[in-house]
């Protein structure tokens, strides 16, 4: 695998990075260690002292420190064996350990100040680790600490600054309406101007501080994707989507070891050797996304596997076998229950332990550093084709561009974002529909569902003046508001547990106004109305073989209450008409609607009723109305259809939860009642002449009762097989098309025929149509 190479100018901030997450963790890790050997049942400790060098052995592997590497490993077995209960923490082992951190903490220094440091030594400070070695000390080398080129704030200061940020930006707007609303000479005015302009720029300084570019977390994955494939002899595509979404620094600090775990185990546990891939069918080339994008007030950063996945009955028998928990009482565990038995502590499901896996060292630390900073992860299982995890963790506090909307008398914030469009309801490219409890929106004939805010919310009913166009992963919705107010730059807060549990809410925030406002969680109300977007592959390497959507059907019941189904794609709409607009009329069933008759198919009593709701059926130009008696659902036709015996409006059966539903047959509807039931490949005649408008009236009804279809002007492209003009009339170019001539008189030669002798037009007609 090609992997570009990571530029130098980042490499050096990313070693920068490690050497200042290391010193600070050092500063309090000997006192650990000593406390951890005055209390050696205390798995806190050695879980933290573990994760440490844990941390430490995989950063090195993307930095290229191999005597960091390789110092790290060796106080990661040695504490390994501890957690399994091999060794106890005896002075001589805390000493040890103890000596290795400290050199650690050398090299560490060494490398910021850009000296040598000679590596003897360390082969007996790494075989003192071992059980029975006699105590070795070596003398420290003398610390060479240079000062450090950035100053690391505690998040707590950052967040007191911003939250003072935002009072004294509510101040200024509240002393510029005072001054409004009072007056105030233009040198206080120009002396607020000067404030506003410090403070916003005070407070766009204090968002730089504490938000960054994800980049940072994703620039080191494409060497360590490499290396670690190469080290386990696999071939792994990788690719990054997202990478300039802006995260707060300390969430991309804790999410680094998180990230750097998942990752390695997809490619370790999860995707295949080459000949195993081969044998199941798939590309040598194992396939690796790791994506990033802000839904709300929330990061998502998904990793994804075209590998093998979870086998859970394999985890399962591999925790009753360690004791960690009884078999029957995981036996008996739901499905997404014994997947997340994969958090278990301690829990390995290799058999052997090599630099990569093997410890017990995963997803329960990955867990562990998620919840700490009030993130959530999310397993999505594909036996033997992948697995997907989603981790969502919390802005915790930011600014964001926002616009107000409003439902009834209460305010909410939405991001900006996530707004693709605002139109109002009542143009003629809105259209609003119900297709059975479930409403949609067409905006400029782009259909997508529609969620009113207020019914979801629990106020009273009413009918929506705005739709909010909102994006969301994998698709777009209409949201359903009374108004839309003004946007702003507004701070944002996690609200009270109680709110953000409802998966409605993304935060709080605090407009110019004072008031006190809720920011919606756009993907959250698509979650809670139950909408589902399926996410397409983001690349052609992707090879996760996920089921195909099928063909989405309106169930409804028909008027002859049998329950039917019909393609969704061919409904332009669903809508209620009136039974008086129905008339039986020149011999078929038609349909009074838009100023407009189309056919009507019934099959059923709709007499009796007083409205109906009709189906309005699109071929992409052709319309026929189809009156049913009510929209159920919207589900998926099943392939397998059994065929009806004979042809009719019925194309067959089919099976929808152990219930017979009859398929309407779309074509044998159209190819019956369409255009008064003509042939849809009748010839085409054109009305041609000086008195085309007689024609239109009095002609044009007699042809298309006979079949044919008819027009008075051609459009580009067309070609008509028949002309009728009056004769006398200057011949126009009509190609190789018949010309029948119509006389005003009754008495005439035999090249034209009297304007009403309704069986010979017909017939001269015939003949020049081909005999039709």
């Amino acid at each position: 695998m090609q992997v570009p190479t990571v530029p130098r100018g980042l490499m050096d901030d990313l070693l920068q990075e490690f050497i200042a997450e290391t010193r600070e963790t050092l500063e309090a890790l000997s006192g650990e260690i000593v406390a951890w050997e005055s209390a050696p049942d205390d798995r806190d400790r050695l879980d933290a002292i573990f994760r440490f060098v844990h941390t430490v052995k995989g950063s090195c592997g993307f930095l290229d420190l191999p005597r960091l590497a390789r110092m790290s490993h060796a106080a990661e077995d040695v504490l390994a064996a501890v957690r399994s209960g091999e060794r106890s923490p005896d002075t001589k082992l805390v000493n040890a350990v103890l000596a290795i951190v400290d050199r650690i903490g050398e090299i560490v220094e060494a490398i910021d100040s850009g000296h040598a440091l000679a590596d003897s030594g360390e082969d007996l400070l790494i075989a003192a680790l071992d059980a029975g070695a006699e105590a070795v000390v070596v003398a420290a080398a003398p610390t060479l600490r240079t000062p450090s080129r950035s100053v690391r704030l505690n998040v707590d200061l950052l967040d007191r600054m911003m939250s003072g940020m935002s009072d004294m930006v509510l101040a200024r707007n509240e002393l510029a309406r005072r001054m409004r609303d009072d007056g105030a000479n233009p040198s206080v005015e120009a002396a607020l101007e000067r404030l506003s302009l410090t403070v916003a720029e005070m407070r766009d300084t204090v968002t730089r501080t504490r938000m960054q570019k994800i980049d940072a977390l994703f620039s080191a994955l494409p060497r360590m994707v490499r290396d670690t494939a190469a080290e386990l002899g696999k071939s792994v595509t990788l690719h990054i989507e997202g990478s300039d979404v802006e995260l707060d620094r300390e969430m991309i600090e804790m999410m680094r070891d998180p990230l750097v775990h998942i990752i390695r185990n997809a490619i370790d546990h999860g995707i295949e050797a080459p000949a195993l891939r081969r044998m199941a069918g798939k590309r040598e080339n194992g396939w690796l996304n790791v994506a990033a994008r802000q839904s709300g007030n929330q990061i998502i950063i998904e990793i994804s596997d075209d590998g093998q996945g979870i086998d859970i009955d394999r985890l399962v028998a591999k925790i009753a076998s360690s004791g960690i928990r009884g078999e029957a009482e995981l036996r008996g565990l739901g499905e997404q229950a014994r997947l997340e038995l994969v958090f278990e502590p301690g829990l390995s499901t290799k058999d052997t332990v090599t630099a990569i896996s093997g410890r017990g060292v995963g997803m329960d630390v990955v867990r562990a550093n998620v919840e700490q900073i009030g993130g959530r992860i999310e397993l999505y299982n594909t036996p033997g084709k992948g697995l997907r995890i989603a981790i969502h963790v919390p802005l915790t506090l930011s600014i964001m561009a926002t616009i107000g909307i409003g439902v009834r008398d209460q305010r909410f914030a939405i991001s900006r974002q996530a707004i693709e469009e605002i139109v109002r309801v009542g143009g003629e490219a809105i259209r609003i529909d119900r297709i059975g409890d479930t409403l949609t929106a067409t905006v400029r004939d782009r259909r997508m569902p529609l969620i009113d805010l207020g019914a979801m919310l629990g106020f009273e009913p009413s009918e929506p003046a705005m739709l909010v166009i909102v994006g969301v992963s994998g698709g777009s919705y209409a949201l359903a508001v009374d108004t839309v107010l003004d946007h702003e730059e507004l701070v944002i807060k996690p609200a009270a547990p109680a709110i953000m549990a409802t998966g409605v809410y993304a935060g709080q925030t605090l407009p110019d106004s004072g008031l006190p406002m809720l920011m919606l969680d756009c993907a959250g109300i698509a979650h809670v109305a139950g909408l589902e977007f399926r996410r397409e592959s983001p690349t052609d390497d992707f090879v996760v073989e996920t089921r195909t959507p099928g063909v989405q059907a309106l169930l409804f019941d028909d008027l002859d209450g049998t329950r039917r189904i019909v393609p969704l794609s061919v409904i332009d709409r669903v809508e209620p008409v009136s039974t008086s607009a129905i008339r039986f009329s020149a011999g078929q069933l038609r349909l009074s609607v838009d100023d407009a008759i189309i056919p009507l198919v019934a099959l059923g009593d709709w007499a009796a009723k007083t409205s109906v709701s009709v189906l309005r059926l699109r071929d992409g130009g052709l319309e026929i109305g189809y009156a049913i008696g009510e929209a159920l659902d919207i589900v998926e036709l099943p392939d397998a259809i059994v065929a009806a015996r004979e042809a009719g409006p019925i194309a067959g059966v089919v099976a929808i939860e152990g219930e017979q539903v009859e398929v309407v047959d779309l074509h044998w509807i159209f190819a019956h009642h369409a255009q008064g039931g003509s042939d849809l490949g009748a010839p085409l005649c054109l009305l041609d002449g000086t008195e085309s408008a007689w024609m239109t009236t009095f002609l044009r009804p007699v042809l298309e009762g006979a079949g044919y279809r008819v027009t008075s002007a051609l459009r580009a492209g067309e070609s008509a097989q028949v002309v009728v003009r009056m004769d006398g009339d200057v011949a126009t170019p009509v190609g190789s098309a018949a010309v029948v001539r119509l006389r005003r008189e009754a008495e005439g030669d035999e090249s034209s025929i009297f304007r009403y002798d309704r069986s010979g037009l017909l017939a001269a007609v015939a003949r020049s149509a081909g005999g039709r």
